[in-house]
């Protein structure tokens, strides 16, 4: 039994389920923020809110839920169509009198770029079309059930104005190149790039990092999967390990010689010993040096962190955890692998998620091109005379 306190409150998990206790309040801690969004918006999208715990997962439908509050917000302080001076005073006469020109508005000029201002800073955001688009499909959704339940006289949505998003393309699908792989590898084996002060942590960190690394390009790990893991998810004398997907999915994956030696030498040599880890989270794999089950932020920082110097480039401009997963899929897909299984392997639900990086392949092309000379004096082996 897991034990955690919560706003001076013991959270208590008794779990007869065969997740560990870290999924068990992972999960549950999605769900309580579900929750308190939802008493924030008006009363009226109850009967949305039961079809999203029932119809979505757990993080899609936070992510409506986030889109629908700064919707109504922007209705409470950006426009005259309510009354309310909180989202959740919104009424259904109000929602019922939004024009689509109103939600239209809403994407193309307010979303695009806005400011927030605190007492301390004044915040600047500017989105993209694929933000746009998922906010656009946050209230399609909403306006549709909204309709289909009577709430609202008419359906709106066929009033949206289309978001064009680019078509995949080669220059889309971000990864690091092999020899960048390396070069990353370089770094958190050596310390090579690193600052001094980035040097005085990899010292305490470096077993750990590389760990962290090598799964994610080995496996194409989702940030969350990683963060995760514990040390029971792991039987080396079987040669694999448990990680938990989307879905409440469970899925068993082998452990190849360089993931498992890279894993006992942070377990044998540098991983906190269990009476010095912080309750709760002596079962997690990837410590902080506080102890504590590492943070989605925290992982987030180290992979950038390595590789913008894999790529030669600033911190900022490193790669997130997701880069990673397109490096190992793209890497398996161009070793000759099936489409088909490395789709399994990275859990993707559509195939064709996965054509995507089987699509990618620059390293191919130029493998062709230098394979195809038509100068003598640049052929290697031709076996000709001059």
């Amino acid at each position: 039994m897991a034990v955690r306190r919560e706003d001076k409150k013991e959270v208590r998990i008794h779990n007869k389920s065969s997740k560990p206790d870290n999924i068990v309040r992972r999960e549950h801690e999605i769900m309580e923020r579900s929750r308190e969004l939802e008493l924030e918006l008006p009363s009226f999208m109850k009967g949305f809110f039961s079809y999203l715990r029932t119809g979505v997962l757990p993080n899609t439908r936070l992510a409506y839920l986030f889109d629908i509050r700064f919707f109504c917000e922007y209705l409470v302080k950006e426009t005259a169509l309510t009354k309310a001076t909180r989202p959740a005073d919104i009424t259904a006469e109000e929602f019922g009198k939004i024009k689509a020109r109103d939600v239209n508005a809403y994407i193309n000029d307010y979303c695009r770029h806005y400011r927030v201002e605190t007492e301390t800073a004044v915040y600047i955001y500017e989105n993209g079309n694929r933000s746009l688009s998922r906010k656009k499909s946050s209230l399609s959704v909403l306006f549709k059930y909204l309709y289909r339940d009577e709430i609202i006289p008419n359906n709106i949505t066929d009033g949206f104005d289309p978001i064009k998003l680019p078509k995949p393309g080669e220059r889309e699908i971000k990864r690091l190149e092999i020899d960048e792989v390396k070069k990353m590898i370089d770094a958190v084996f050596e310390g090579n790039g690193l600052t001094a002060k980035e040097k005085s942590y990899w010292e305490k960190t470096k077993y750990r990092d590389t760990a962290i690394l090598m799964l994610f390009i080995t496996y194409g790990l989702r940030l969350y999967e990683l963060q995760q893991l514990n040390l029971s998810s792991f039987d080396f004398q079987k040669g694999e390990f448990k990680i938990y997907r989307k879905r409440g999915k469970e899925s068993t994956m082998p452990l190849n010689r360089s993931v498992e030696k890279v894993l006992r030498d942070y377990i044998d040599l540098e991983r906190p010993k269990q009476d010095e880890i912080r309750e709760g989270d002596e079962d997690a794999l990837f410590l902080s040096l506080q102890k504590r089950r590492m943070t989605e932020r925290a992982i987030r920082d180290l992979v950038k962190k390595y590789t913008s110097i894999g790529m030669s480039r600033g911190r900022v401009e490193g790669y997130s955890p997701h880069k990673l997963r397109a490096t190992a899929a793209t890497a398996l897909i161009e070793e000759g692998n099936s489409i088909f299984d490395v789709q399994a392997l990275l859990d993707h639900d559509n195939v064709t998620t996965t054509q995507l990086y089987a699509a990618h392949k620059r390293n191919t092309k130029r493998t062709l091109i230098d394979n195809f000379e038509w100068l003598d004096e640049f052929e290697e082996g031709n076996g000709e005379e001059d």
